[in-house]
């Protein structure tokens, strides 16, 4: 068996060494190194730069209107020269466009960053989403990391950047306001201290309120998901009233967290505005008194309200985007968890054969909240090629036993080998094919019955119809109205239990895989669904393939090769088919 070493994505590593960073670099791009996803952002310093540049042009242009009222009242309007008027004009026009130019700039600039970071890390967090979920984290949802992945990329283009870049010039604008006059400097300085100290306060009020109000959102959402996904369940048992009054607990939690969250922004907001328009007519006030006093131009009166008014911007741009900026803060922490939780796959070997030997070593399943292991120390072989019948009562451990053979077990300890190495260790898009599984939950997803069949990935017919025809659905899915591009949307009305579980059946056999793991496939299947299942596990048989299947029916028994039999999380003892009627008494308690 030959194996050639791919990334977790698939695609080939290069193995070519990085040129170490630099101490500076390194010293510089500390914070954000500390995880993945600050080492994502880290990557796009190079951007961040261009926009400071061009967040210097801009803001030093934004002088422009300033030092253009400074010279009409000044000196235009004393030698009333209209050629100085027109040249004064023409020059502040082009200034200004230069400053429109620079401001689209950045923000171009920052759109195609937010951009190439959206397509760096989504495939990432789709990844860890799945992950996350098949490791069974309570309280996420999988689409919730791609929601936070989309309020983080918009952040990034959002004037709460732009103002984090113009910040800087406060001091440059206070500088030029003392140079014209001391007090109109302290006056700046004076409302800066104010209105930050109002956006501080605001802060500690409002980000607990939010985050309790995203907290009810999250909450409200995961239990509608969760009820919706068994309505019909909830509507034959007249159960929609009770869940509605339990929905309506938690709605109306989440309505006054969101209310009590909305006021207080709204109330920091209307102070801002009162600061922001008191401001400007104080300075004004301040400005008079200094002209009357003779001690400034009429000019330098009217150019130092736009001065302290440009100083503000960015306090002012930073209290309306508050709330933006706490979403985002709560997106960067749950995809910072998420993405350390669950760290990107191990490079892993690639399988040109897969043979189907089984080895089980120790092997030792727990789940969170168990005291106990459900599997304790489980130690078979079992050669490439044989059926394998694993029989026991409930709560055996039969179904965790399924899972860690296909390798999806969170929580192992010990080693599932497949051929000679732990299934783990593989790279899971390419073992993929090699394998198919049933699981006792049936599950099809929304996608043509020949999307289903197919795993999804690229449909071959000839494939495709063969699957059909080893579980007997190939005549039953001609008569659909469209037959195998029958969406499942539509077909689910029209498939019975056992039907959709031949389907599911079908999807586990496609490409003839080497290893199948059956979790009860006769579990809604009739009398005829039994027939094809026999037929179809025969034929895997004939064809070398190793499978294992959950049965609680003896006559099932009769296309394995052995029976494990699984007692309290432990082989109870391992029976050759001849004598495997010592199985029975497992399998009737299991009844």
């Amino acid at each position: 068996m030959s194996t050639t070493t791919l990334g977790a994505g698939g695609d080939r590593v290069d193995t070519t060494t990085a040129r170490p960073a630099t101490a500076t670099t390194a010293a510089v791009g500390g914070l954000f190194q500390r995880s993945e996803l600050g080492r994502a952002l880290w990557t796009f310093r190079r951007e961040a730069a261009w926009v400071a540049v061009f967040s210097l042009i801009a803001n030093m242009l934004m002088l422009t209107p300033t030092l253009y009222m400074l010279q009409v009242f000044d000196r235009v309007m004393v030698s009333g020269s209209s050629l100085t008027l027109l040249a004064l004009t023409a020059l502040t026009v082009f200034l200004l466009l230069v400053m429109g130019f620079a401001e689209w700039v950045r923000s171009r600039l920052l759109v195609r960053a937010s951009a190439a970071f959206d397509a760096k890390l989504s495939t990432r967090v789709f990844m860890a989403s799945f992950e996350s979920r098949l490791r069974a984290a309570s309280g996420r949802l999988p689409q919730q990391a791609l929601g936070d992945l989309t309020s983080l990329r918009q952040f990034l283009t959002g004037n709460g950047v732009f103002a984090f870049f113009d910040l800087p010039w406060m001091l440059i604008y206070i500088a030029v306001l003392f140079v014209m006059h001391p007090w109109l400097g302290w006056a700046a300085i004076l409302f800066a201290i104010v209105q930050g100290t109002v956006a501080v306060w605001g802060h500690r009020i409002v980000r607990p309120l939010h985050e309790k109000a995203m907290e009810g959102v999250t909450d409200s959402q995961a239990f509608l998901h969760a009820k919706l996904r068994n309505v019909e369940v909830v509507e034959a048992m007249g159960m929609r009233g009770s869940l509605r009054r339990l929905w309506l607990q938690l709605h109306q939690r989440q309505l006054q967290g969101q209310g009590a969250a909305f006021e207080y922004s709204q109330r920091l907001q209307a102070v801002t505005k009162f600061l922001q328009y008191t401001q400007q007519s104080l300075t004004l006030a301040v400005g008079a008194v200094l002209a009357i006093d003779g001690q400034i131009g009429v000019g330098a009166m009217i150019a130092s309200n736009a001065l302290i008014a440009n100083a503000l911007r960015p306090i002012g741009t930073l209290v309306q985007t508050w709330r933006q900026f706490l979403d985002a803060r709560q997106s960067y922490g749950r995809l910072e968890t998420l993405l350390h939780e669950n760290p990107e796959r191990p490079v892993g070997r690639v399988p040109d054969e897969i043979a189907g030997q089984i080895t089980l070593q120790g092997l030792v399943a727990t789940a969170p909240g168990r005291e106990q292991p459900i599997l304790r120390g489980i130690d078979a072989e079992f050669k490439a090629g044989e059926v394998i019948g694993i029989v026991g009562p409930s709560g055996a451990g039969k179904s965790t036993l399924a899972r860690c053979l296909v390798g999806i077990w969170p929580d192992v300890q010990g080693q599932a080998l497949l051929d000679g190495h732990p299934i783990g260790d593989w790279q899971r898009e390419a073992l993929g094919p090699h394998l198919g599984y049933l699981p006792q939950d049936i599950e099809l997803l929304d996608g043509s019955i020949a999307e289903n069949i197919a795993r999804f990935g690229e449909v071959d017919s000839e494939q495709v119809i063969e699957a059909a025809r080893r579980t007997g659905l190939h005549d039953m899915i001609l008569r659909l109205p469209k037959g195998y591009d029958t969406p499942m949307g539509e077909a689910g009305s029209l498939l019975s239990g056992g039907q959709r579980q031949r389907v599911a059946l079908a999807r586990a056999l496609y490409g003839n895989p080497a290893l199948v793991v059956l979790d009860e496939p006769n579990a809604s299947l009739d009398d005829v669904g039994e027939a094809a299942l026999l037929q179809a596990l025969r034929d895997l048989k004939s064809r070398g393939k190793t499978v294992f299947m959950i049965v609680h029916q003896p006559h099932l028994l009769a296309a394995a090769d052995r029976v494990l039999v699984l007692e309290q999380g432990q082989v109870a003892r391992i029976a050759t088919v001849a004598v495997r009627q010592a199985a029975a008494p497992s399998l009737d308690n299991a009844k």
